[in-house]
């Protein structure tokens, strides 16, 4: 299993440490560069995507809408960025295009800024 930035891939984030870390088996961003994914390196930045939607709430959340094996409009949760073992990934759904990558990138800056 190869993964690459972009990618958008099913996932086991079970089990959860704290009540407002995301969890459940669901879609999520690979985020990390290709040089790490691409490697051995044991485990993947990844950002989580929650089918409950909320409108108007960049930069924290970002809508990407249904396409390949993701099968409803989703929200990247940018605030829930973290690493995760590279054993949890279960099925690729899809890709992000260069444009939503570049979104997603400013959007992380912005917060962390």
């Amino acid at each position: 299993m190869m993964v690459s930035k972009g990618d958008i891939w099913l996932v086991n984030l079970n089990p959860i440490k704290k009540n407002n870390e995301m969890g459940k088996v669901r879609p999520v961003v690979v985020f990390q560069n290709d040089v790490l994914n691409h490697s051995d390196y044991p485990t993947t930045m990844i950002i989580p995507l929650s089918t409950s939607l909320v409108d108007d709430t960049q930069p924290i959340r970002y809508r990407i809408n249904k396409r390949d094996k993701l099968s409803e409009n989703s929200d990247i949760v940018i605030t829930q960025i973290r690493a995760i073992d590279n054993g949890r990934f279960i099925e690729k759904l899809g890709t992000l295009t260069m444009d939503e990558i570049q979104v997603v990138k400013e959007l992380f800056a912005e917060i962390t800024q």
